[in-house]
């Protein structure tokens, strides 16, 4: 087959994303004899470019068009009907490029024509379904799929074509259990495997979507988990599946899985309570709180894959992989072959070019998530250094194995970062970077933060139609599915209030207020809830009403206590302080009392708005305080006001007397309190 060169992908200056797909170069169809004859391709070449496609497609489908690779599968389908897993490729570049009825259209293809089992084809379908944002159809179909492959494991077990798949989780980032490219090439597994990734791909679902629909799910007639039992919470229905999936991967030796249920857990263990499945007997005393250790034990358990793969990757090395090491090494200029220069025969020659990596890139993609994971921990547990080095981390040593959309997730998080440490002006700097390297989207990270800086920018000086214009961008980003984009949903919502409170807006800002906490009830949003409890009191507090506003605040502090979010701890502490404070001077030494105990992790971790706050509040309790002179003791006011004033100038990037920057807004309200 003589292809000809497809369409060049644009390139984004130095940073650019190295996307190796399409076709291979015309050299390399074409024998060496002078005649200038076209090689035949064999199976095992056709099917390592089939891997190497896919990979590429879950890689960075976002970096060229849709058409572009499209127009190379139909002339390979064309000329090679029976090329079954041209169908497959299809589906992976219509699902990733969000053309949900060709995706559709090509996998139900693939599975017609394809020796795949039933069951293969329902995990699929469940997953395409959730990537689309159809969380029901999704379990429906999956809780369809745990039936048949139950019912094929009670005639018998058969070898079936392929029981891996990519399972998405957010936030953050995703768990990688199988790539697509082992789905092509996998045919050594029982329906016990493909009943083992179906079991995990419901867990992570059903942690992902909320408690209102995993309910639904969880007790329909349906169900294959009705046998659980009802009395138990949704919660620990969940957690009983995913310690389930993970014996059953460790009663298969699946290494893969067992670190991908590893990392299930620990996100698990991150926002929920751990509550004791027996409720009968003495009433002992029992604290309900995260355990961080627990969090810390899956994610290095699931860290030991990388000296563990080797059993399973022995087994799994296949003629395809080979061919796809061959495929690369066959694009190198002639010319350039080290081994010309040395007395080798072709078979070794050709053996030794196809040996594959030490650590198979599935592997290296789980273990790139499980330092996303970290990160996002970090970051709840209020560890701003060490959120940071795992960011990093990911992107210096998982940037080539990792898909484009967690590696742009690791650039959001350090690009927030730098907004809260080193101001806007550093923070666009980055965003531009990552704009050069990422192809800005819709729904990418990358849009998604450039929103986020925009409207933390335009809020803080006072721009508030802009603010408000932005926020609502920002809402436009989620889906209008149940259930799905809660955090981003929740976001724009805090957003949308705190841009209503600044323009005084009481009333509206507690009428969101109070439908987001309503939402976040009812899909269990435990760890938002203690942000929007901390959005009351701030209500209350600018309204004028202090008293109503501290239950709310030491609510806060309740559930910050309880999922161990230490900086929103001292946030709320801060805001405790500030409620005490407009109660009258009398409280003033409580106040302080208050702020000197939330000090060292603000100074530490806190970014440059939540210290500037910290600074100027600790001057308003000393000049409040009526034992307190000014006269004998000046420099205890005037050092907290220079430090926020120097911290809020390169928060804004500005100078002090220009544009209202945040500084001169605290000052004026400062003025108004004395």
């Amino acid at each position: 087959i003589d292809v000809s060169g497809g369409p060049k992908l644009k390139q984004y200056g130095k940073h650019r994303e190295s996307c190796l797909f399409a076709n291979l170069p015309n050299y390399t169809l074409r024998g060496a004899d002078a005649s200038g004859g076209v090689f035949l391709r064999t199976d095992w070449q056709i099917q390592g470019y089939s891997l190497e496609q896919a990979d590429v497609i879950e890689k960075h489908a976002s970096s060229f068009p849709l058409n572009a690779f499209e127009s190379i599968l139909k002339q390979l389908q064309k000329l090679a009907p029976e090329l079954h897993t041209v169908h497959f490729l299809r589906y992976l570049n219509s699902l990733y490029h969000d053309n949900y009825s060709a995706a559709l259209e090509n996998l139900h293809r693939y599975f017609d024509y394809s020796s795949g089992r039933y069951e293969i084809a329902l995990l699929c379908l469940g997953m395409m379904h959730f990537h689309f944002g159809h969380p029901k159809q999704a379990l429906e179909v999956l809780t369809e799929a745990v039936q048949v492959s139950q019912q094929v494991l009670f005639g018998g077990r058969w070898w079936v074509e392929g029981d891996r798949c990519f399972v998405r989780d957010g936030g953050g980032g995703g768990a990688v259990v199988r790539s697509s490219s082992e789905l092509l090439n996998n045919n050594t597994q029982s329906d016990d495997n493909c009943l083992a990734y179906t079991l995990t791909a419901i867990s992570n679902l059903l942690s992902e979507i909320g408690a209102l629909n995993a309910t639904g799910i969880l007790r329909s007639s349906y169900s294959p988990f009705s046998s659980i039992g009802t009395s138990l919470s949704v919660q620990q229905q969940l957690f009983i599946l995913l310690t389930r999936s993970l014996k059953r991967a460790e009663s298969l030796k699946l290494k893969r899985l067992v670190a991908s249920n590893h990392l299930a857990i620990a996100k698990f263990d991150l926002t929920h309570v751990q509550r004791p499945l027996l409720s009968f007997g003495p009433k002992a005393s029992m604290k309900l709180r995260t355990l961080p250790p627990n969090v810390c034990k899956e994610l290095r358990l699931c860290s030991h894959l990388i000296t563990e793969f080797g059993t399973e990757s022995s087994i799994m090395t296949t003629e395809g992989a080979l061919s796809t090491s061959w495929l690369k090494n066959l694009k190198k200029p002639r010319g350039s072959l080290v081994l010309s220069q040395e007395n080798v025969s072709g078979s070794d020659t050709f053996y030794f070019c196809a040996q594959q990596s030490s650590i198979p890139g599935s592997v290296q993609q789980l273990l790139g998530s499980s330092y996303l994971v970290r990160a996002t921990s970090w970051e709840m547990y209020g560890s701003a250094t060490l959120a940071r080095i795992n960011a990093l981390a990911f992107a210096t040593c998982y940037a080539d194995t990792s898909s484009s959309a967690d590696l742009a997730l690791a650039y959001a998080k350090l690009i927030q970062h730098l907004a809260l440490s080193k101001g806007y002006k550093e923070a666009f700097a980055g965003l531009k970077i990552a704009e050069e390297k990422f192809l800005s989207v819709s729904k990418s990270r990358i849009q998604l933060v450039k929103l986020q800086l925009l409207h933390q920018r335009a809020f803080h000086r006072g721009h508030l139609k802009l603010a408000q214009r932005l926020c609502d961008e920002l809402g436009t980003l989620a889906s209008l599915a149940t259930g799905v984009d809660m955090e981003l949903k929740t976001e724009a919502s805090i957003r949308h209030a705190r841009t209503l409170l600044a323009a005084n807006q009481f009333s509206q800002a507690a009428l969101v207020a109070h439908s987001l906490f309503c939402m976040c009830y009812k899909f269990n949003l435990q760890v938002e809830n203690a942000t929007v409890l901390l959005l009351f009191a701030e209500i209350h507090k600018r309204s004028g009403n202090a008293v109503l506003g501290i239950p709310y605040a030491l609510a806060s502090l309740s559930f910050c206590q309880s999922f161990n979010l230490d900086l929103l701890k001292a946030s709320a502490t801060l805001t405790l302080a500030e409620l005490w404070l407009s109660l009258g001077s009398s409280h003033a030494k409580r106040a302080l009392y208050l702020l000197h105990g939330a000090f060292p992790m603000i100074f530490g971790h806190g970014g440059l708005e939540l210290r500037a706050r910290a600074n100027i509040a600790e001057a308003k309790c000393y000049l409040s305080d009526p034992s307190f002179s000014v006269l004998e003791d000046s420099e205890v006011v005037l050092e907290p006001l220079r430090q926020a004033s120097e911290e809020l100038e390169v928060l804004e990037s500005l100078d002090f007397r220009s544009q209202k920057p945040s500084f001169q807004l605290y000052m004026l309200d400062f003025c108004k309190d004395l």
